[in-house]
C-alpha cells in the first residue's frame, strides 16, 4: 500500500500543479512472529540500496489519462528472497 499511495501522492501534485511533499505513513499492530526472528535479522543485516526514481509520462497531466504505460519504476534494485514459513 506505500508504493500505491505514494504514486497517488505524485499523481495528484501533477493534477493540481503543486509541488510533491513527504508522504507519511503509520503502521498499526505491526508484529513479528518468533518463528520469524532469524528471517528478520537477515533483512536488518542488508545494506539497502538506493532508492529508485518515479517516471510519470510527462504528457499526461489528470489521474484519470494515466495507463500503466504511463507509469515507471526506474533503477529498482533488490536483495534476494527471504523466505518464511507461515504463522499459525
Amino acid at each position: 500500500n506505500i508504493a500505491s499511495y505514494s504514486l497517488l501522492l505524485h499523481m495528484i501534485a501533477r493534477e493540481t500543479g503543486v509541488k510533491v511533499g513527504e508522504f507519511v505513513h503509520t503502521l498499526g499492530d505491526a508484529h513479528i512472529y518468533r518463528n520469524h526472528f532469524s528471517q528478520v535479522k537477515e533483512l536488518l543485516s542488508r545494506t539497502p540500496y538506493d532508492s529508485p526514481e518515479l517516471w510519470l509520462n510527462p504528457e499526461k497531466k489528470h489521474i484519470e489519462d494515466f495507463e500503466m504505460k504511463d507509469i515507471k519504476v526506474l533503477n529498482y534494485q533488490h536483495h534476494g528472497t527471504i523466505k518464511a514459513p507461515v504463522a499459525v
